[in-house]
């Protein structure tokens, strides 16, 4: 068959991606680790992790859910927003050779109810201003094991007021009770005294059950394996390299995390390919406090903003949003629902980017296909 398509792609993007080069997406990333140790990984309120230490982490939290004698490919949830915990909680479960079961955490107990049963999830890993929605299920499921964070777990003494403004002021922990429950710091700490078992891991096994949104009907998981989201990590990797090797040269790929990392589009545009990359995610973890996002993103020179249509539409009309500094921005990425053309146009405008496009689906891990990134008009 003539790939018809092959001649419309720009300069620099190869016709193939080899997704054989690794065996799971563990794999790629543990070579990530090694090879930019030193690199920050993950920001979050002004608290950046390295690499090495997200390796450092990701094996102490493996350790630990071995440590509980959870089989292989077992299922745990994760049912948090986006906080440093996250990638440790996601990293460790692949590296221990289990299954990530990936929960929004705003999901109702009914919902919440129909994802842990549907998945046979044995664990879950949940921030503690949702654990009142797990108390109200757990009876009902398989699940054994709950691990508990907070947001100011990871913070140092930051993370003292971080909490006591959380529970106390804001009032954002409803009262629950999850007896034998174990705090991430305690399970992260018992991890390091463990010894981790390095899990032989293959393409055909399960990486994600990656549950889809329900807008047609009951919540439904996509079964992806290691090969299918190391597939899609290299494909946009590649896609993106000619718009990443365009002028102005970026030391570090700074990519904006503000879509939620329990979406697939999210895990592996922001997430999973800033790791290949080696770059680094700045995490939001209320993308809805609007003038909150923006404080944030003015402290950054950012690279890569992937977005839906509300997220760009709601930055444009804060009046903030013109004052910040978008001279490194090299990718806005549209997905999740239809770019609306004056959104676009008026992106364009104020940050001198083009949003380009993508549609994808939960089980295609996610990317089906992409405008070109280095487009400078937007095409609709």
């Amino acid at each position: 068959m003539e790939r018809i398509w092959l001649k419309h792609y720009p300069a620099g993007v190869p016709a193939d991606i080899d997704p054989s080069k690794y065996q799971s997406l563990v794999e790629l990333l543990e070579e990530s680790f090694k090879t930019f140790a030193d690199r920050r990984a993950f920001i979050c309120m002004d608290k950046a992790i390295s690499y090495r230490e997200l390796d450092d982490m990701s094996v102490a939290m493996g350790a630990y859910l071995q440590g509980l004698g959870l089989a292989k490919g077992a299922r745990v949830a994760l049912m948090m927003p986006n906080v440093l915990q996250y990638p440790i909680a996601i990293s460790g479960v692949l590296r221990a050779g289990y299954a990530v079961v990936n929960v929004n955490p705003l999901y109702t107990p009914r919902e919440l109810e129909h994802q842990l049963k549907d998945s046979g999830a044995e664990a879950i890993i949940v921030l503690e201003n949702f654990a009142h929605t797990v108390q109200q299920v757990v009876g009902q499921t398989k699940v054994k094991h709950i691990i508990i964070a907070s947001m100011g777990d990871l913070l140092g003494f930051k993370g003292v007021i971080v909490n006591l403004v959380v529970r106390r002021l804001k009032k954002m922990v409803p009262a629950f009770s999850l007896p034998g429950a174990v705090p991430f710091n305690d399970a992260l700490a018992a991890g390091r005294s463990k010894r981790f078992q390095k899990p032989v891991i293959g393409p055909d096994d399960v990486a994600f059950l990656q549950y889809t949104g329900g807008t047609t009907g009951v919540s439904k998981g996509a079964t992806l394996l290691h090969r299918n989201v190391v597939a899609n990590v290299l494909q946009n990797d590649a896609w993106l390299q000619p718009v990443m090797e365009r002028p102005p040269h970026v030391d570090q790929l700074l990519i904006v995390c503000a879509l939620p990392l329990y979406h697939i589009f999210a895990l592996t545009c922001c997430f999973l390919l800033a790791v290949r990359a080696g770059g680094a995610n700045l995490l939001i973890p209320n993308p809805r406090d609007i003038p909150s996002f923006i404080k944030e993103l003015m402290k950054y020179q950012v690279n890569n903003f992937p977005a839906v249509n509300t997220l760009y539409n709601g930055l444009l009309h804060h009046p903030d949003f013109r004052k910040l500094d978008f001279s490194k921005l090299k990718v806005s990425n549209g997905g999740g629902m239809a770019v609306q053309r004056p959104v676009a146009e008026q992106w364009k405008q104020v940050t001198g980017c083009s949003i380009a496009e993508g549609y994808g689906l939960s089980e295609t891990a996610p990317v089906l296909t992409c405008n070109l990134p280095t487009s400078t008009e937007f095409t609709g």
